[in-house]
């Protein structure tokens, strides 16, 4: 698996966001059952710039927490199959051979602001909005209710699996 991660943010995030990013891509792959080595790319940025992002590539001129941007569109969530037919060969690395599963942009401002406003650590809020993002980058959406239900049901699991409670105190 390859997780490539990039901080752009101003103000640091004092806490190990690299280990805990890899670890809940790691946990969501497996919990998902991707049958494939997988290739991440997460950015950690300012408001602002996600700001940017969310207008320039979604025509919705505010800031958000975290965008997700799949590299394949998924006609069920977590299904792999389709992707050994010839028009989803784009989905992998040339290289490496790895399944590109696309881009996660987070909010540093976000997290932090998030995190209080929940009484959370800082912790917990960047493993479930990384593992949010993951979802949609294997085809998980919350646009009708029932997709919703099954979405936050696989986010509270892998945040069961990881170990991570809303209640978890950050350790510096």
């Amino acid at each position: 698996m390859t997780c490539e991660i990039s901080y752009e943010a101003e103000e640091p995030l004092e806490i190990p966001y690299e280990d805990i990013i890899q670890r809940v891509v790691e946990a969501a792959l497996d919990q998902e059952g991707c049958p494939y080595e997988a290739e991440v790319s997460v950015t950690l940025t300012s408001g602002e710039e996600v700001h940017r992002i969310n207008r320039e590539f979604r025509g919705i001129d505010r800031t958000t927490d975290v965008l997700s941007f799949p590299m394949a569109e998924y006609e069920r969530p977590a299904d792999f199959s389709f992707l050994e037919e010839d028009e989803a060969f784009d989905c992998f690395n040339p290289e490496t051979g790895e399944l590109l599963l696309g881009d996660i942009v987070l909010s540093v401002e976000k997290i932090r602001e998030q995190a209080e406003q929940y009484g959370h650590s800082l912790t917990r809020e960047l493993a479930f909005l990384t593992a949010h993002s993951m979802l949609h980058l294997m085809g998980y959406d919350h646009m009708e209710e029932a997709d919703r239900i099954q979405m936050e049901e696989r986010q509270r699991l892998l945040m069961e699996r990881l170990a991570i409670s809303r209640e978890q105190v950050d350790h510096e």
